[in-house]
């Protein structure tokens, strides 16, 4: 999954897939821990993807954020 593919997601799409991530990891580490998961790189590419996931997530949280709060003024110490 890449960061393009994630930017035109809202952020309950971002919920969803998160979710996605998270079931598939989980049984990926299932399957290594009974010595059935072949290509261990793909727990890994897993971990990535799901902080990817999460960075878009911080990412739409703070722009609206910042949206809504009014600019900070400078203070005058002078």
């Amino acid at each position: 999954m890449k960061a393009e593919d994630l930017k035109g997601k809202t952020q309950d799409e971002l919920q969803k897939a998160l979710m996605d991530a998270r079931k598939d990891q989980f049984a990926a580490r299932m399957q290594r821990a009974a010595g059935q998961l072949e290509n261990t790189a793909s727990l890994r590419a897993m971990r990535r993807d799901i902080a990817r996931i999460k960075t878009q997530m911080n990412a739409k949280t703070e722009a609206k954020a910042s949206a809504k709060a009014p600019a900070k003024k400078k203070s005058a110490k002078a």
